[in-house]
């Protein structure tokens, strides 16, 4: 059963008692809070998620109320991984950005029997495509535009590589879009659902795009890969897709990763052997039918 097959009394009721347990690709997800807004946002936006009730869960996240002295009348809220705060108090309002900020913390901190890679990835034809950038790349704004048009998404932020079958797994979730790229999702892909505008945040104006239902009902095929992109959004600038020697896509890669120096040898070897099975780009690109143009042509190609 899925989220959006129970009424939203008895989503909220769990949510805010024993806590909701849904499947988020390899993981599962106990999320406790008793705000109806967030509540609100989580019932639209995670409406396609896998409910679980007796399996394993790996994270218990909360949102709580919290008082702040200096703000007694400004309604504020801390995020709980296992009984632990993680970060200062967030103002009630951006709820929902937290509690996807601390998802994301929690497996960069805690997963170490897979490879991390701070990647967008997406799948076609069987095969997986990575995107690995740093922030402001503008992977998140391609990931999200690529899903919407053929690809079936992956995860926008993790690359969840397993060293020893040398296989992707998906995880996907809420896609985040910042500032100028939430305007230009909105024109371009007019039928992606999304989430509320959540302003003031430390990274400007968040809003989060529901991935599509296909790729969650699918979260269960891996992939291996087959091309590495090292996208960058760049104003004006014409389309640029060039090949990248296999030495420097070894150095941008292992150095996308949260979790590389942990896993030592394994993550030399895995990453080495990646590398030689993958063709490798980098991209320039400053608008999404021309990307989108060159990677379909790119993947075209098996």
């Amino acid at each position: 059963m899925i989220v959006g097959q129970i009424p939203f009394s008895e989503f909220f009721s769990l949510l805010s008692n024993q806590g909701l347990r849904a499947k988020m690709g390899p993981f599962n997800m106990q999320i406790r809070t008793a705000s109806s807004t967030l509540a609100e946002h989580l019932y639209s936006l995670y409406g396609n998620y896998e409910l679980v009730e007796r399996d394993l869960v790996e994270f218990h996240v909360q949102i709580s109320p919290v008082r702040l002295i200096k703000k007694p009348f400004s309604p504020h809220a801390l995020f709980f991984l296992d009984g632990r705060s993680l970060f200062p108090p967030f103002p009630a309002e951006q709820a929902l950005a937290a509690l996807e900020w601390g998802i994301n913390l929690a497996v960069a901190a805690r997963i170490n029997h897979l490879l991390l890679f701070h990647s967008a990835i997406v799948e076609r034809k069987g095969y997986a495509v990575i995107l690995p950038a740093s922030p402001g790349s503008g992977k998140t704004t391609l990931c999200t535009a690529l899903v919407h048009r053929g690809y079936r998404l992956f995860s926008d932020e993790f690359g969840l590589m397993d060293p020893g079958r040398e296989i992707f797994l998906p995880i996907p979730r809420l896609m985040p879009l910042k500032n100028e790229s939430i305007r230009a999702i909105r024109n371009y892909l007019p039928e992606a659902v999304l989430g509320p505008e959540i302003r003031n945040t430390h990274k400007g104006t968040i809003t989060h795009v529901r991935p599509p239902t296909e790729s969650i009902a699918r979260s269960d095929e891996t992939a291996k890969a087959k091309w590495i992109i090292f996208p960058k959004w760049v104003s004006d600038a014409p389309l640029r897709l060039d090949p990248l020697p296999d030495s420097e896509a070894f150095l941008l890669l292992a150095s996308n990763s949260f979790n590389y120096e942990v896993l030592g040898d394994t993550s030399f070897q895995a990453v080495t052997r990646l590398i030689r099975s993958c063709r490798c780009y980098k991209l320039i690109y400053s608008e999404f039918d021309a990307a989108l143009t060159a990677i379909d042509a790119l993947t075209d190609d098996i």
